[in-house]
């Protein structure tokens, strides 16, 4: 039998934050018309780098206090995106950095800085791919000696960091990237650092260099995780927009806050994290709808996110969307995610399929279980168990509440 690799502390630690927050921030945030602006509507460079003359930057406060208020537990900031535009001192690298902007001041220290204030960890997010970079097509090994640079900035000149999130190999899929040279490099300056490579949209979860830490699903649902008879364990992350765009764009078709939540629960049923992204305006502030979005999965969070956190995979079904997760630091405790449950009136009604006496039907539950209680209420839930057979009565918010997904928190007996 293949054996199954325990996964390093650094990457444990990863996997209990559960939740974070993406941002997507650049000189294209000037122009509200997303991320990929410069290439999409074929802008040159003569057109797009006199943005930075007009590129001034508020306090970072507000993206970090968005977060806060989601309940996530790190942001992924893109220090520099496809446009070449580095948030950060480039310590004389290039010019085209937020240092030579009005702004004047190193966007990704304040940003560092901001988080710490809040407990929330930095993590940074570098394209590899250069749009603007003379070098990029014209001399690939000098842009890589560029790159690694630039990521040595980043890996020595901020504290200790929670990892990279790197993107844009996707766009030489022949090329020698030197990878293990880079992240050799920040390994050596950042032992604990997550190193994530995004293999985008048409190769979700596929695992790559061998000092890669996680796996991407780009607005794509993680599957299981198969680890058996590798050197080494990878976790997982989801990133998703909340509309469809990742830049500012001008863009209303926002996803339901009850998308994302079963989309978060989805995500940590299989243990991978959820990285949700926001776009804030061209001064750094978060838009009022976003701000808003971010609010409301803060308020479930406020009320489930121990099962978020702590919760690991532990029971699920390929028949129902209901699954349990155990918790990490307390055996005897699982968390049960219960879905489409509705409230009517001042009657709780559910739309599932039931035993006549009202109950729903759980199978291979390893333990007995001593008592089941809503996290929203702390109430009793009925239930009767035979064997691994577990029923329970799956009761409904009742009028007033409803929070999209509820959860139980389940204490089994002592051994």
């Amino acid at each position: 039998m293949k054996k199954t690799p325990i996964a390093a502390p650094y990457i444990q630690a990863f996997e209990q934050l559960g939740f974070g927050m993406f941002v997507h921030f650049g000189l294209y945030s000037q122009l509200g018309k997303g991320e990929w602006t410069y290439s999409i509507h074929k802008r040159t460079p003569e057109e797009y780098r006199p943005l930075r003359e007009s590129f001034r930057v508020g306090s970072m406060r507000d993206i970090v206090e968005t977060a806060k208020s989601a309940g996530c537990k790190y942001i992924t900031l893109t220090t520099r995106h496809h446009e070449g535009f580095s948030l950060y001192d480039t310590k004389g690298l290039s010019e085209f950095d937020v240092m030579h902007s009005p702004t004047g001041r190193d966007v990704i220290r304040e940003f560092v800085d901001e988080c710490r204030k809040e407990d929330i960890i930095p993590f940074f997010y570098h394209t590899t791919l250069d749009w603007l970079h003379e070098d990029f097509e014209g001399n690939f090994d000098r842009y890589l000696d560029y790159l690694y640079d630039s990521v040595e900035i980043l890996c020595t000149e901020y504290g200790k960091i929670g990892g990279l999130w790197f993107d844009g190999n996707w766009s030489k899929r022949g090329a020698d990237w030197k990878e293990d040279r880079l992240y050799k490099m920040i390994h050596r300056h950042q032992p604990e650092a997550m190193i994530i490579n995004n293999t985008g949209l048409s190769h979700r979860g596929e695992f790559g260099e061998t000092e890669i830490d996680a796996v991407t699903y780009e607005r794509g649902m993680p599957q299981p995780m198969d680890q058996s008879g590798r050197e080494k364990y990878v976790a997982a992350e989801m990133c998703e927009t909340l509309c469809d765009h990742w830049g500012l764009a001008d863009d209303i078709n926002f996803k339901p806050v009850k998308q994302l939540i079963t989309e978060l629960c989805e995500c940590r049923k299989v243990g991978a994290n959820f990285l949700l992204n926001i776009g804030p305006n061209a001064d750094a502030s978060v838009p009022l709808m976003q701000k808003a979005t971010m609010q409301c999965i803060g308020r479930w969070m406020e009320t489930y996110g121990k099962a978020i956190y702590n919760g690991r995979p532990f029971v699920y079904y390929s028949d129902k969307r209901e699954f349990l997760l155990r918790d990490a630091f307390d055996p005897q405790t699982a968390y049960l995610f219960v879905f489409n449950l509705n409230q009517a009136g001042g009657d709780a009604n559910v739309t599932l399929n039931l035993t006549e006496d009202g109950m729903m039907v759980l199978n291979r539950i390893p333990y007995p279980v001593e008592s089941a209680v809503w996290m929203d209420n702390g109430r009793d839930i009925a239930f009767r168990q035979n064997g691994d057979e577990f029923c329970f009565k799956p009761t409904g918010f009742r009028y007033g509440t409803s929070l999209c997904v509820r959860v139980a928190e389940i204490r089994f007996q002592k051994s």
